[in-house]
Formats: C-alpha cells, structure tokens, sequence
C-alpha cells in the first residue's frame, strides 16, 4: 500500500475569483481523517464541503495549506488509483454494460479489465447485483445505478473512498436502505472514506465522525465523534439516542 492511508487538509483555503466579489470557499480548513474511519461532511449548501472533496480528489487547485490523501499529493493519489469516486450522479455510460461500467476506471488506469474479472465478479455480488452483469443502466432502478456507482468506485482497492451525496437523488425509504447496504460495503473494504451529505440522519448512521461545516466563509466549526456500535440496523433510527445526536448536530449546524 502506497503511503499512509488517511485524509489530510491542513489550513486549505480555496477562494473563487469572479467580475463581481470574490466567494472564499474555504479558510483555514482542518481536516484529519483516521485510517480506515468513516467521515461525513455535512452543512449548509454553499459552505465548501463538495469544494473541500474536489480538493482533497485534486480536481481543484487550492490557495494555501496542504492536502494529503494516504500520504501523497492529491493529484498522484488519484493518478495512481488508491482512490475512488462515486458522486450523486451515478454518470454510467449508458451503452455499457453493469461489468464493463464498473471497469472503467481500470481502463482510465492503462489496466486490462480482463486480469480483473474476478474482483468485477466479487464487487457485483457484493452490491447485490449478481444476475444484472449483462444490463445497460436504462434497465436498472435509480438504486441500483448507485450500486453499480459504488462498485465501479471499488474496482482499483481504493484505500481512500470519497463520495459525494451518492443517494441524494433518491427517496427517503430507499436512501435508508442504501444507507444500511453503504455500510455492509465499507465494513468489508475497510477504506477511509468520506462523505459530503445534506442529511444529518444519513451522516450519523454512518459516520464515526461528523464535521459539521459553516458557510461565509467555509469553514469546520466543530467534529463530533458517533459512538453507536456496528453493525448499525435501521432500528438505530428510531432510538432516543440517535435522535438526541440528530438534535446535537442540528444545533451546531445552526450555530445555537
């Protein structure tokens, strides 16, 4: 494994420059995410969290501070292939099919796709797909393109996992269900990953770590640490104390 698994922004500040006033995305930014966690971003729209997931991805140059992904620049974690990407827009090629979607980045990578059959065949029945290989995306559901999202997202062994509101197009029952088949996944893998969520519900079932983001300028206001055990069931919804942390958070994110 290349370098320290991990993300690491130190002091990033990113401002947009325009014709009219200047936007600054983020200022002093600090972010650690341990090895092997998961954390989700979470804050009003226009506060920095996809800005900050872009950068940490290398999709975006920054001002000041420095980024590290599993030890390394951003821009080589990437080109190397120890991270994946699946965003809220599945963006499967609809000519192809599940297999040949989910090898793609391979591909992108320079790989032969067919050195890596078995690891397609493993992540399709590890995202429940196993019977659909064949299928074109305008054949499947909106959940079960997010599937395919997250598995392509898997196919490099990626020791960092970056995703970007990936359920956030989908109904409230089938986001909790994906929620729960979100994590089954990331317990298997064990990558650090990282979420950009709108959903404080979502961001606590999931995460071990929330960092609650304020806008004007973007920026971490504070980092709670989720203390429920895994496996997490969909009964966890429904317990006192996972409203009481939807509550806390709920204050932080409007600043009482």
């Amino acid at each position: 494994m290349a370098g320290v698994p991990g993300i690491s922004l130190r002091g990033v500040s990113k401002t947009y420059r325009g014709r009219g006033a200047d936007v600054v995305a983020l200022k002093d930014m600090n972010l650690d995410c341990p090895p092997g966690s998961f954390t989700a971003l979470i804050g009003p729209s226009g506060c920095g969290k996809s800005t900050a997931m872009r950068v940490a991805l290398g999709l975006e140059d920054y001002d000041a501070g420095e980024v590290r992904i599993a030890g390394q620049a951003p821009a080589t974690a990437t080109a190397s292939g120890i991270t994946g990407v699946a965003f809220q827009d599945a963006a499967l090629l609809p000519w192809r099919t599940v297999t040949r979607n989910i090898a793609l980045p391979l591909e992108v990578l320079g790989r032969d796709p067919a050195h890596y059959s078995h690891e397609i065949a493993n992540l399709i029945e590890l995202v429940g797909l196993k019977g659909y290989e064949a299928a074109l995306p305008g054949q499947l559901s909106g959940g079960m393109r997010q599937r395919v999202s997250i598995a392509r997202s898997l196919i490099t062994s990626p020791e960092v996992l970056f995703m970007d509101e990936p359920f956030g197009a989908l109904d409230q029952i089938r986001r909790r269900q994906m929620n729960v088949e979100l994590q089954r996944i990331w317990l298997e893998t064990k990558s650090t990953a990282l979420l950009v969520t709108h959903g404080i519900d979502e961001a606590v079932f999931l995460a071990d770590y929330v960092v609650v983001m304020h806008a004007n300028p973007g920026r971490v206001v504070e980092v709670i640490e989720i203390p429920f055990p895994r496996p997490r069931s969909d009964e966890l919804y429904s317990t006192p104390e996972f409203h009481e942390m939807t509550d806390r958070i709920a204050r932080v994110l409007h600043g009482q």
